[in-house]
């Protein structure tokens, strides 16, 4: 409802963004809703931040000593659209490895990271996880070892890794960045080891 008030100070810090983004998501485009809190409520506001960065609008009315107020009001009905990261804009230094960005927002269906390996490094043969992965190359270049040929790997490239696929990433003499796309599930952690 409309300026309806939600008295967090006697919820447990641990509840507290939980409830406050259930009041939040039963506004209606236009409805405010007061957070009362005894202080400021940044877990609160990054948050909504992440998930709705443009669709609210946080207004802070008091600020203590006992008791924080903010206004938040909702200006759209979903999510909006908007850019999360720019793989043109990475950092030229090859030597990171790993995953140098991945999906924050908590209200999501898709998983989705950019990995990067050093020329040279290889995340050695596994079977993938029990969901498709679309990968995007970006930089750099490499070989996709499968369980019966290779595949070279250049900037454009989009790649179907199936479900349970045997596989073999080797980044080439420039390294090799690319992106993931798939199913949200449970992390999983890959070894990567320097080809000999």
């Amino acid at each position: 409802m409309p300026g309806d008030e939600l008295d967090l100070r006697g919820v447990t810090e641990a509840e507290r963004p939980t409830a406050a983004m259930r009041a939040y998501d039963a506004l209606a485009v236009g409805d405010w809703l007061l957070l009362v809190d005894d202080h400021e409520p940044d877990d609160i506001r990054d948050r909504l931040d992440l998930d709705d960065p443009r669709g609210h609008r946080w207004e802070a009315l008091a600020a203590g000593p006992d008791a924080w107020h903010v206004r938040i009001t909702r200006l759209s009905s979903t999510p909006l659209p908007r850019v999360v990261h720019d793989t043109a804009a990475e950092p030229g230094s090859g030597e990171v490895s790993g995953a140098l960005w991945k999906l924050q927002m908590s209200q999501r269906d898709l998983d989705s990271n950019v990995i990067q390996l050093p020329a040279g490094v290889t995340i050695d043969a596994h079977a993938g996880p029990d969901l498709d992965v679309l990968v995007h190359v970006v930089h750099g270049s490499g070989q996709l070892v499968t369980e019966l040929d290779t595949i070279e790997l250049r900037p454009g490239v989009l790649l179907w890794l199936p479900r349970r696929s045997r596989r073999q990433f080797t980044a080439g003499p420039r390294g090799l960045r690319y992106l993931t796309v798939h199913q949200r599930r449970q992390s999983l952690t890959l070894g990567a080891t320097r080809a000999p």
